[in-house]
């Protein structure tokens, strides 16, 4: 883990480099103040919390004006598109988006881009991505194979057994839920076939549906075997619903996203794997190749960065679910 822990942080560190921008942008003089706006859905979500970390310290660091815009808390295309065209409207320099759903935020990230607008995508993107700058994301297909992994090794499968598992998720067209998913059913299909995914549901973002959903699985599924909660939200709904029916260590529970009340609940057996990402780095990085381009017309060398997971385990060094551990703005 530690060794991994030392790829994984070098990394992220270098993905400047992986995208070509340089290590030293000059920060915007005052009479030059650059502008950039953050869209995302789901404000409240501890993910974008931490990413909003890492998007106002390079903002500071390039004397840039930050406008970090969100839905409150509810993971939606209606909610997104009004929001986007309020930012467009304000004529920022730059737009760092995060679409909901691939296809409903092509008109608004195409309009942007056509009113002089410099759009990044990270974490999930727009179908047509040939006139953003870069495109920026954690490793989704590499997430859903881990997550394969480590409820396969929580359950004991073995060759001729047969075993069920649910899927949970926030939405069934966000590019990071669709990666996750083929991902782990891509893994199943080469190494477990006696895994079973009875059922998906969604939960737009809202750990009460997602509760509710494990819920009602555990109803219907009485022999069930494991849980792949696609993403934080989805995590932490089934984690409080394991821990009430006082399931604890019964059924794996693999969930997505470092939020800091779900990794306390690794020691205590709940998770039996969380797959972490940096979002904070994402952010940084989004926000620096945006600068560059703005400034210089200087376009990465290489559009598309995706970032590493990590999956933490009760295996894991306490210091390492500190590092780990998704940071919250103040």
């Amino acid at each position: 883990m530690k060794r991994t822990t030392r790829v994984v942080a070098a990394t992220a560190a270098a993905a400047l480099a992986l995208a070509g921008v340089a290590a030293a942008t000059t920060p915007a003089t005052a009479a030059s103040k650059l502008k950039i706006a953050f869209v995302m859905g789901a404000e409240s979500d501890p993910f974008f919390q931490a990413m909003k970390v890492g998007a106002q310290a390079e903002a500071t660091a390039e004397n840039v004006d930050l406008i970090w815009q969100g839905d409150a808390s509810h993971y939606d295309v209606a909610t997104e598109v009004p929001i986007v065209e309020n930012v467009i409207a304000q004529k920022p320099d730059g737009l760092v988006l995060i679409p909901t759903d691939p296809t409903g935020l092509q008109a608004a990230n195409d309009k942007a881009i056509a009113a002089g607008i410099a759009v990044a995508n990270v974490d999930t993107h727009v179908g047509d991505l040939s006139k953003v700058i870069t495109f920026i994301t954690g490793d989704n297909g590499d997430g859903g194979a881990k997550a394969a992994d480590a409820i396969a090794a929580k359950i004991g499968y073995k060759k001729g057994g047969s075993y069920q598992v649910v899927v949970g998720l926030t939405s069934a067209t966000a590019t990071t839920n669709v990666g996750r998913l083929n991902g782990f059913k891509a893994q199943v299909a080469k190494k477990y076939p006696g895994i079973v995914i009875k059922d998906v549901a969604y939960s737009a973002s809202n750990p009460q549906t997602a509760n509710s959903n494990v819920k009602n699985w555990l109803a219907k599924y009485p022999k069930l075997n494991g849980i792949f909660a696609i993403d934080g939200t989805n995590a932490s709904g089934a984690a409080a619903a394991l821990q009430a029916k006082h399931l604890t260590g019964k059924i794996a529970l693999v969930g997505y996203d470092a939020y800091p009340a779900n990794v306390a609940l690794i020691k205590a057996g709940v998770f039996t794997a969380l797959i972490a990402q940096d979002p904070a780095a994402e952010a940084r990085l989004a926000i620096k190749t945006l600068v560059a381009y703005i400034q210089n017309k200087t376009k990465p060398a290489k559009r598309d960065v995706v970032i590493p997971n990590v999956a933490l385990t009760a295996k894991t060094s306490s210091a390492d679910l500190a590092k780990y551990t998704y940071v919250a703005s103040k």
